[in-house]
């Protein structure tokens, strides 16, 4: 498994109890959105890439997910968000996009979004293409609606996909504030409000050439899809490991009666450690492509896993665990959001039954 070198693991200690941590009640509570703590991951060099190999990269930031998802889920989601982005521009060959705006992600002084929830689900045969593209001279004219795209703001670019007819499908990076693009901020969510959620409305939105990912969409897709899974594993692998420390720190109250709950720690440890070690082992392959399924059953794997750690941290406290603000309750709310992430629980059983 890699590990951070030592300075690094103790600036990210740092950023994550001095500067999450303190925070994390108000994102959940009051949708604060923790743009600083972003902005500093970025400065200090976390989402770096150049003169790393893949790999490297690969298991940086799938630690650097879990660890801020111990924390905080809503801050570890929307830095999925941002990842996903930067793999979309890692991976593409459109020298504007790689020269100018990746360096920019990859500083933290631009923030991205996925904006990829509906067209993820239209290859796998659960929705129609929301967006719609038209070719012009210069660029696409893309109109339509997504109904929630995360970790938007007003320095911010996601990316999209969108039908120019049956047979091609582009995939474009967007900026927030293109001309004719409306947002509409979600707050309605049982948790995860923090998370700069929109619902955006496309108008006649051009987009130039130069903002365009990849005009072949589909095949796009497959390159960068066990990326996206990849970065999502350790969402869960957080809530779950703090969720097991929360039961741990508490064994012993009420004469140490939690232990005749069916939910013991010590068994989602081992479970926990299985699917961490399998997901690093992954990372080591010469091609994710080849290992889709396997992605799909460990993303399956992880999210049943964080369902029952939450589970049985809130039985474990008991009453304590009940109260609105209690850390318990928060997991449990974002443990939900989790299984409600494309691809959902039921959009992974859908595929691993085929």
């Amino acid at each position: 498994m890699a590990i951070m070198e030592s300075e690094a693991k103790s600036v990210l200690a740092d950023l994550l109890n001095n500067q999450l941590k303190p925070l994390v009640r108000r994102i959940d509570t009051k949708a604060y959105y923790p743009r600083e703590f972003f902005e500093n991951i970025g400065k200090y060099g976390f989402l770096l890439s150049a003169g790393l190999s893949k790999k490297e990269v690969l298991a940086r930031e799938i630690q650097l997910v879990e660890e801020t998802a111990k924390i905080c889920m809503t801050t570890a989601f929307t830095l999925w968000c941002h990842l996903a982005a930067l793999t979309y521009l890692r991976t593409c060959e459109n020298s504007y996009l790689k020269q100018e705006v990746l360096p920019l992600l990859e500083s933290g002084k631009t923030l991205g979004g996925t904006g990829l929830s509906n067209p993820m689900k239209y290859y796998d045969g659960l929705e129609s293409l929301h967006l719609q593209a038209e070719r012009t001279q210069e660029g696409y004219i893309i109109n339509g609606h997504l109904p929630s795209v995360s970790n938007l703001g007003p320095n911010h670019w996601f990316g999209i996909i969108a039908s120019v007819n049956e047979k091609q499908r582009i995939m474009a990076f967007v900026p927030c504030h293109a001309q004719g693009l409306a947002l509409k901020e979600k707050l309605d969510y049982l948790g995860l409000n923090g998370s700069a959620t929109y619902a955006c409305t496309f108008n006649d939105v051009f987009i130039p050439d130069q903002w365009i990912i990849s005009e072949h969409a589909d095949d796009f897709v497959q390159k960068i899809r066990p990326v996206f899974l990849i970065y999502q594993i350790p969402l869960g692998l957080g809530v779950t490991a703090a969720s097991i420390q929360s039961m741990k720190k508490i064994q012993n109250k009420q004469n140490g009666c939690n232990r005749y709950l069916s939910i013991q720690p010590e068994e989602l440890e081992n479970e926990l450690t299985s699917i961490r070690e399998e997901i690093y082992r992954l990372v080591q392959s010469p091609d994710l492509t080849q290992h889709c399924e396997d992605l799909l059953r460990i993303r399956l794997n992880i999210t049943y896993l964080t369902l029952k750690a939450v589970h049985g941290s809130m039985l474990h406290h008991g009453g304590a665990g009940y109260l609105q603000q209690s850390d318990p309750s928060r997991r449990l709310r974002e443990a939900y959001f989790f299984a409600n992430l494309t691809p959902t629980v039921k959009h992974l059983e859908k595929l691993l039954n085929k």
